[in-house]
């Protein structure tokens, strides 16, 4: 469908951002006198706490213009990816961002060298910088990881090679490995990342079979090469983690965010404990399809037939304004303004962006970029979508421009909040066929986000632990740990399979270490919170409003502590995982097993 074939009403209005390419042609030109401008912020930067307060507003400044520039090129952009003038406007402003990005890497380095008690003392003295005083403080807390400048220009010319074994992993799994075809009831299939997992949903067993077994022996035939790939990158963490002075790899990943170790094992103790219950899981999965025995082939095909009512996207904006609604009338206001307003880009058309994101500038209101299908998945990516856009509308509103970005720690919390309550909603007014539908996506959820996630977490842990104790980190070693975490987590209910012993081998996320925790812990955060929402426990709403108005001004634990939510001991994840059991448990009764 062409894009001047849809409904006005149904296309996002950037206007709201620039009102004509002429504005934002103006806006460029003004940014682009600017820069200059920012080169001479570097002498007398902080002399005195005036100073100081005088550079980073003009840094703000700049980089607002920036973001706003950006912003509405990009997502013109992304309407139609075909369209010269916005692809320039983008490369344009990409061009700039770097130099702006240049002419101003001198902060922090700079922030390095005052000593703590006078950056303390700037802050007390000049209100203008009580916005910055949390980035200035975070920088004090990196100081005792900082070399000496010589140390430090000789550290960062290794960044151009330190991506080497993601590089090569990306070309290699993206581009060079060829899994060939898969015979299917429906004809020849030829293997691709996607085409695999829609047929580890394929309803013939030995469709998906044959699919598991042909994608993984490309993996088996290139074992020592990605091992070695592995192994480099695990070493490179290691390297720069002992050259900043970290304990450990996963110690130098948590310190960005601030997060102890102990959160990390606090997690894997915390699933470890009621992996029963993924047992009980797979059990049930067992009966459900009929199966003698289960194999790793049979965890993705779904348990109930997809849901055949269509959801346009009216009745799903309807759906989910209603099923938001313990949110509260404020919240409810916020998302007739996003559908009146026209904050959404709805339908997929020519040349247009895939899948669904929200985004924008401070200073706007956010934007959803969707490509609708009318199907009940749609509406789940709408709830999702409009979580983040309401957290960024929130964050926005109550904090000022250095703070109002927030981390990816916190980012997927406000997203599946909306989620699980449009869960909750649906499993209390559906009928039978949707509510099992929903169960059987709600545990999905926790196998694939928790329990998979903490899985590879641990397996992270481990690989890292046995390099950093000057182990070989040889295919066999790895898929050795790999075999004996899945056998763990999956149980005796799974038949043993030396195949699935090399998935590690396939997984992107293990080239950006110690990532994937973030999954389980935002999940296991956002069911804590929904839960209390949607049963009114008292304090719950306004609590987690003001987790939303937080912004980035704090460390992510910190914030989430606002929300009612203390990872300490592991609390969330078990009360997740209790609340996993209790799902299965509706699940069984439901389906009758």
């Amino acid at each position: 469908m062409k894009r001047s074939e849809i409904d006005d009403k149904y296309k996002w209005n950037l206007a709201d951002i620039y009102a004509s390419d002429e504005d934002w042609e103006a806006d460029f030109a003004r940014l682009s006198g600017m820069i200059p401008s920012l080169k001479q912020l570097k002498d007398g930067f902080a002399r005195n706490a005036a100073s100081l307060a005088d550079a980073l507003e003009r840094i703000d400044e700049v980089s607002l213009l920036c973001e706003r520039l950006f912003v509405y090129a990009r997502m013109h952009r992304d309407e139609d990816n075909a369209n010269p003038l916005y692809q320039g406007m983008v490369d344009r402003i990409t061009s700039l961002n770097v130099a702006v990005a240049g002419e101003t890497s001198f902060v922090a380095p700079a922030l390095l060298k005052i000593p703590s008690e006078t950056l303390e003392a700037y802050i007390a003295q000049e209100k203008r910088l009580t916005p910055y005083a949390f980035m200035i403080r975070d920088i004090i807390r990196e100081k005792q990881h900082v070399l000496s400048e010589s140390e430090e220009r000789l550290l960062s010319l290794s960044a151009d090679f330190a991506s080497g074994p993601r590089d090569i992993f990306t070309m290699l799994n993206n581009a060079d490995l060829k899994f060939g075809t898969v015979d299917t009831p429906e004809g020849p299939v030829q293997l691709t990342h996607a085409k695999y997992a829609e047929l580890m949903q394929h309803k013939d067993r030995e469709v998906r079979k044959n699919a598991f077994e042909t994608y993984y022996s490309a993996y088996k035939s290139n074992l020592n090469t990605i091992a070695a790939t592995y192994a480099t990158s695990v070493k490179k963490d290691i390297y720069y983690a002992r050259v900043r002075g970290y304990g450990s790899a996963l110690e130098k990943a948590l310190f960005v965010d601030n997060v102890p170790v102990s959160l990390y094992d606090e997690l894997i103790v915390a699933v470890h404990d009621s992996l029963p219950t993924m047992y009980d899981y797979v059990e049930t999965r067992r009966r459900i399809l009929g199966l003698d025995d289960m194999a790793m082939y049979d965890i993705y095909v779904p348990l109930v037939a997809d849901v055949e009512k269509k959801y346009t996207y009216d009745q799903a904006m309807d759906l989910v304004t209603t099923a938001l609604s313990p949110l509260g009338e404020e919240y409810a206001a916020l998302l007739r303004r996003a559908r009146n307003e026209r904050w959404i880009d709805v339908y997929e058309t020519e040349g247009k962006t895939s899948g669904a994101y929200s985004w924008g500038a401070y200073g706007t209101h956010p934007y959803v970029l969707l490509n609708h299908r009318d199907d009940l998945d749609s509406a789940f990516t709408l709830a999702h979508e409009l979580g983040h856009a309401m957290h960024s509308y929130y964050s926005d509103e109550a904090q000022p421009y250095a703070l109002a970005g927030y981390t990816i720690f916190v980012a997927e919390v406000a997203s599946t909040v909306n989620e699980l309550l449009l869960t909750f909603y649906l499993l209390d007014h559906a009928d039978d066929a949707l509510k099992k539908y929903v169960l059987n996506h709600y545990l999905d959820q926790f196998r694939t986000t928790v329990l998979r996630q903490t899985m590879f977490a641990e397996f992270e842990r481990i690989s890292h632990a046995m390099a950093e104790e000057g182990k070989p980190l040889t295919h066999e070693a790895l898929s050795a740990e790999y075999a004996r975490l899945n056998k763990l987590y999956y149980g005796d209910g799974i038949k043993t399979c030396n195949t699935i012993a090399i998935e590690w081998a396939r997984i992107p996320h293990f080239y950006n270490a110690f990532y994937v925790y973030k999954y389980a812990t935002g999940f296991s955060a956002a069911v804590a919170i929904a839960t209390g929402i949607y049963q009114g426990k008292p304090g719950v709403r306004e609590a987690y409003f003001e987790f939303l108005k937080s912004g980035g001004s704090d460390y992510p634990l910190n914030l989430l502590k606002k929300a009612g939510v203390d990872f300490a001991g592991g609390a969330p994840v078990k009360a997740a995982m209790q609340e996993f059991a209790s799902a299965l448990s509706r699940f069984k009764a439901v389906m009758g097993v």
